[in-house]
């Protein structure tokens, strides 16, 4: 398994830009590039929904339509982690932001699920 731990959550007003980071510890010695990425995020009261996926290599990305434009998903294998640019935040933002990973590759597991989770970190866009 993979240890994912989140950071860079804060409060931000809206309009605002955050960077959230997911640095992963692998097991056994798997380099990080054999893992599928992608953020989540979940609201109070609401299930948690997709937000971004990065390949394996990152050479493509997916994202949902409510981000589109404004949320950009990169990784950088050499560290160990993948990032989620936030600009032009909106309060609908606000949620506790999770980052997943998998060993299926990135279309499987946004099909099936993602196998590993971050603790999360929150995400705050005041208006």
């Amino acid at each position: 398994q993979v240890q994912l731990v989140e950071s860079g959550g804060g409060l931000v007003q809206a309009g605002g830009s955050l960077r959230l980071s997911c640095a992963a510890s692998a097991a056994s010695g798997r380099t990080f590039s054999t893992y599928a990425m992608g953020w989540f995020r979940q609201a109070p009261g609401k299930e948690r929904d997709f937000v971004a996926a990065i390949t394996r290599g990152g050479g493509s990305t997916y994202y949902a339509d409510s981000v589109k434009g404004r949320f950009t998903i990169s990784r950088d294998n050499a560290k160990n982690t993948v990032y989620l640019q936030m600009n032009s935040l909106k309060p609908e933002d606000t949620a506790v932001y999770s980052c997943a990973a998998s060993l299926k590759t990135t279309a499987q597991a946004m099909a099936l699920g993602y196998d590993y989770w971050g603790q999360g970190t929150q995400v705050t866009v005041s208006s």
